[in-house]
């Protein structure tokens, strides 16, 4: 069963509509009939799970949101990122993505969790920044791409860093 509609709402981006979304089951804390954000379209959003875009938050492009993700606030998503697993997007600063790194030249995306963790999208990778930089030790030793994705790590960690201005 389909758990959400786009409406004939919509905003207008660069060419792009954009689609208010309105929920027609109830699951997590969303109830049937509840308005959330915008999509581009239907596949924005994971049919499963409790993933939601809320309020005036936009998914568009080659975007997801799945799992128990929730993107809500001003935040935008789009691209190929991907936001999933219980990752909470609420502003622009909350994600970052980077492409053209590493032997496949993947889209990589980074998130904050609720519990103040880091999740990564990398392929098919997904999972934590730690296990993230250990499969990439593992699968590329010394070389020239896991010298490339220990700097992103590092800069991941630096822009999530809560410590300073």
């Amino acid at each position: 069963m389909k758990k959400f509609e786009l409406t004939t709402e919509f905003i207008t981006y660069c060419g792009i509509k954009l689609f208010r979304i309105r929920a027609l089951v109830d699951f997590g804390n969303v109830k049937a009939g509840d308005i959330g954000g915008y999509v581009e379209k239907e596949e924005n959003i994971n049919d499963t799970g409790d993933a939601w875009v809320y309020g005036n938050a936009w998914v568009y492009g080659n975007a997801w949101v799945s799992g128990d993700a929730k993107v809500s606030g001003n935040a935008w998503v789009y691209g190929n990122a991907k936001v999933s697993g219980d990752a909470k997007v609420s502003g622009n600063a909350d994600y970052v993505c980077f492409k053209g790194f590493g032997s496949a030249y993947r889209h990589t995306t980074f998130c904050k969790t609720k519990d103040n963790d880091i999740y990564v999208v990398c392929g098919c990778f997904s999972g934590n920044l730690n296990k993230f930089g250990k499969q990439v030790i593992e699968m590329h030793g010394e070389n020239k791409y896991a010298k490339e994705y220990l700097k992103i790590i590092e800069l991941v960690k630096l822009h999530f860093d809560d410590g300073g201005e």
